[in-house]
């Protein structure tokens, strides 16, 4: 027995040990990323893995789809604008700081926009026209596109223009603006005020009257006494108004400053130029406004307001503007700060030293004819108020 077990060891140590060398497989996974982002879509994510073993390398391509949150970037909203910047500039920076939509405003006089606009024409990089009054948007009507009649019905009917049957509209207006008569009560009193146009050409205000002939609300007002007076008695009135030797303003501005220093009994303004002195320099301003209440051409409510070019290519976010330029917050600014009449009173506190929209007794005028301001010049040049 002790002998099988030794020759079984000696046998057992005196073989041959075999070593089995085992490759190694080293494995280098390498992942390259690709992703797509589309803005408000599904992302498509493609990863690409490569696994080295000796001798060979395997590539496989997996491609997984995702949803994450992509930011939006707005298109920028080009805007032309008729009406100044200190007056706009605020309320439209407003409009690009709640809704994240860049503006680039180009500002001017809105006559010198008109220009611009009809000159470039289908090349214009404007999406949106701002006007000072009817005239101008009148002027490039046919470049406007119609606008939804959600946006339409925003604003009472007799400031959009023009209506058409599905109540779409070219432009809307933004605020209200009445035409006045600016003077000094310590000249005259109450009681001695005129209570139409017509009056003006009495030979009694001989130089004792302002205007501003190239201003764009007096040739607006001039073409709404076309329309309701006709050419002839309009004709008529501007004759008298020469006769009586007005001096002549730049602008509305200086006629009221004038009326205070009592170097003019009377100037043809809109309503919210003496607000902003009296916000100024205090109620104890010396000028003060008079709305004519006999219903005629003189006591006309313009409006400012803006449309959208038929070639604009960013038509949502110009209707988005519109829609905030009717909003509260906007209608409260230009209440406010510059003393317009809002045209959406919902919600609006009104300013108190305006007098009540209501009470005005505004004639009854299509404001989409006030863009007829080409044959107001011609009548202008005719009578000698224009060069």
């Amino acid at each position: 027995m002790f002998s099988s077990l030794l020759i079984a060891f000696f046998v057992a140590c005196s073989a041959e040990t075999e070593v089995v060398e085992v490759e190694k497989q080293v494995v280098v996974e390498k992942e390259v990323v690709k992703e797509v982002q589309v803005p408000g879509e599904t992302v498509v994510t493609e990863v690409v893995k490569e696994v080295k073993v000796p001798g060979e390398t395997i590539v496989e391509t997996v491609i997984v789809e995702k949803e994450v949150e992509v930011e939006k970037k707005e298109k920028e909203l080009v805007i032309y604008s008729g009406r100044s910047e200190s007056l706009v500039g605020p309320i439209i920076e407003e409009f690009s700081v709640l809704t994240g939509i860049p503006v680039e405003v180009k500002y001017g006089k809105t006559g010198a926009m008109v220009s611009l606009l009809q000159e470039e024409g289908s090349k214009t990089p404007a999406d949106v026209f701002y006007a000072q009054d009817p005239g101008g948007l009148g002027a490039v009507s046919d470049m406007l596109t119609p606008m939804s009649r959600e946006v339409c019905n925003l604003i009472p009917a007799w400031a959009v223009a023009p209506r058409a049957a599905d109540n779409s509209c070219k432009w809307i207006g933004i605020t209200g603006r009445a035409r006045v008569l600016v003077y000094n009560p310590n000249v005259t009193a109450a009681a001695d005020l005129p209570t139409s146009m017509e009056d003006l050409t009495d030979p009694k205000y001989k130089g004792k009257l302002g205007w501003a002939p190239t201003n764009g609300s007096f040739q607006a007002m001039v073409t709404g006494m076309r329309i309701y007076w006709g050419e002839e008695k309009t004709k008529t009135w501007l004759e008298g108004i020469v006769a009586n030797e007005p001096i002549i303003y730049p602008k509305n501005t200086p006629q009221v400053q004038a009326a205070a220093d009592q170097e003019i009994e009377f100037g043809m303004v809109n309503h919210y130029y003496l607000h902003r002195f009296i916000a100024d320099k205090g109620e104890s301003f010396a000028a003060r406004n008079h709305y004519l209440s006999n219903g005629d051409a003189g006591s006309v409510v313009l409006v400012s307001g803006a449309g959208i070019l038929d070639v604009s290519d960013n038509k949502d976010n110009a209707e988005r503007f519109m829609t905030f330029m009717t909003s509260k917050v906007a209608q409260q600014y230009f209440a406010t700060q510059v003393h317009e009449y809002p045209l959406v009173t919902d919600g609006v506190t009104p300013n108190r030293l305006l007098e009540d929209m209501a009470s005005l007794n505004k004639p009854d005028i299509d404001i989409s004819q006030l863009g007829d301001l080409e044959n107001t010049q011609a009548l202008l040049i005719e009578v000698g108020a224009l060069q």
